[in-house]
């Protein structure tokens, strides 16, 4: 349980995921097309910027992890049906004896919830981990969250509305220390679709309200962590956020394992997993359903993403593996590998805009399985259509490799403008051909083998490189599994 915690992989279908050794582009043609240009020819060399030297992932290394000693054990006293508890229950809170119990505990140890009997439920407000400590929540027990608005107020009567701001909410767990943990087999539930006390509205319903009103919801996250190195996730199944499920900033040694995230694809801003200006991140053997991004990694003012290794997970619905829209910071050195995506929104997912943008480069994906995805592949540089700024999104050394698709959608390439396109290689991406994908592509630099790729990009400023060479491309093997009950094991 520190930031010095080794990790392996091991992939449930083929030999652990290694580091990429690159796909530096041979020498060849391309194929320049224009909307308003004839077809050309020039050489490989002429190009800058071309070869795609990819070696980025997570520099740890990792094994699974494992639960520390318990040091505090406390027994449920309220009892759930189903996603609820009894209205009377509702301010009975177990928030003091919790963190009670963290605030005594010494690092290295865990504050275990555990069901008792016919009683399963804990009822929270806002919680604070401390240093080194675990919050382990045992198989059949869940941590229900406080639908009091009045418990999360940063400041008197912030939370619980929608204004301009969208900042008046505490988290429900706060991880401003080093090397604390969220595991177990239990569940954390934010309870996002119920009515809030004493308002005939939910927090999903603030965000709906809030995107009529182009205006901001005043809600909570689940869990964030600010500085949080050393963080990990193990097990744990979390759901109904009434926002972001996890979001991490500037922090040094993330992992997540075997953890379940479930929320419906209605739940608006329902983010699964967002690591934020943070570095060495693994995501590794989870299953994510979400209302919006799976994963999005972002960069902003307080720095650079680097480093990251997502590897064996299942996506439902929602709306990708994405990276952006925040990328100022710079986004650099993300290896995807082992994924399914199932009837999501978006699949493969690059987005930001000129007042947001910077620079993402050395990004992979190997090894993608996506169905019935609206957008199966999806880098867009104008993000929620705004099209002016300076701060330019420039997408450089990005690399798929056996990549397919299958139920139809949209493949769009676009980069920003000329002086600014995508730089790119498909290197065994495959479409199935009933129904068939449409392809839009513009200001891109795309490099195409030595693995198939069935179908064309044309657009405007396109250049297009064939890599000599042939290699089949392998099927996904039927990859696709269903959301596990709370009850399985994930490992």
């Amino acid at each position: 349980m520190n930031g010095q915690t080794s990790f392996q992989f091991a992939s449930r279908r083929k030999p652990p995921v290694v580091r990429s050794s690159g796909a530096g582009v041979p020498r060849g043609q391309v194929l320049f097309r224009g909307t308003n240009s004839p077809t050309f020819f020039f050489p490989i060399g002429a190009m800058l910027l071309f070869a795609v030297t990819l070696t980025g992932q997570d520099t740890r290394k990792v094994t699974e992890p494992t639960i520390p000693p318990v040091c505090r054990s406390l027994d449920a006293e309220l009892s759930s049906t189903g996603e609820a508890i009894a209205d009377a229950d509702e301010t009975k809170l177990d928030t003091s004896r919790i963190q009670q119990a963290f605030n005594q505990c010494r690092p290295g140890t865990a504050v275990e919830l555990r069901a008792n009997g016919t009683k399963n439920a804990f009822l929270a407000a806002p919680l604070e981990l401390r240093q080194g400590i675990t919050l382990l929540v045992s198989r059949g027990a869940t941590l229900f969250a406080s639908r009091n608005p009045r418990d999360y107020d940063v400041t008197p009567g912030a939370c619980g509305k929608v204004d301009n701001r969208g900042s008046g909410c505490r988290p429900l767990i706060r991880v401003p220390v080093h090397d604390a943990a969220v595991m177990g087999d239990g569940v954390i539930d934010g309870r996002g679709g119920a009515k809030l006390l004493g308002q005939n509205v939910s927090w999903w319903d603030l965000a709906q309200q809030a995107k009529a009103e182009k205006a901001s919801q005043n809600v909570p996250h689940m869990l964030v962590g600010d500085e949080a190195d050393g963080l990990v996730l193990y097990h744990i199944t979390l759901r109904n956020s009434p926002k972001f499920h996890v979001i991490v900033y500037r922090t040094e040694g993330f992992t997540v394992w075997g953890v379940k995230i479930d929320s419906p694809e209605t739940a608006r801003n329902t983010d699964g997993i967002d690591p934020s200006s943070s570095r060495n991140v693994s995501i590794l053997y989870s299953y994510i359903h979400a209302g919006d991004d799976h994963i999005a990694i972002k960069a902003g003012a307080s720095g650079p993403s680097t480093h990251m290794t997502i590897a064996h997970n299942h996506f439902y619905t929602g709306h990708g593996m994405s990276i952006g829209s925040g990328t100022r910071g710079g986004v650099s050195d993300i290896e995807v590998s082992d994924l399914t995506i199932q009837g999501a929104l978006n699949g493969i997912h690059i987005k930001s805009s000129p007042t947001r943008g910077g620079l993402v480069r050395r990004v992979s994906y190997h090894d993608v399985c996506i169905q019935d995805v609206k957008n199966p592949i999806f880098f867009e540089t104008t993000y929620k259509h705004v099209t002016r700024g300076t701060l330019i999104p420039q997408y450089q050394d990005i690399l798929l490799r056996d990549v397919r698709i299958s139920g139809g959608g949209r493949i769009s390439l676009d980069g920003f403008d000329g002086a600014h396109p995508l730089y790119i290689t498909f290197d065994g991406v495959l479409a199935a051909n009933a129904p068939p994908v449409e392809v839009h592509a513009a200001h891109a630099r795309i490099a195409t083998g030595p693995g198939e790729v069935n179908f064309a990009p044309a657009g405007e400023d396109v250049l297009i490189t064939k890599v000599r060479g042939s290699r089949k491309v392998p099927p996904c093997d039927k990859p696709f599994v269903a959301f596990p009950s709370v009850a399985a094991t994930v490992r």
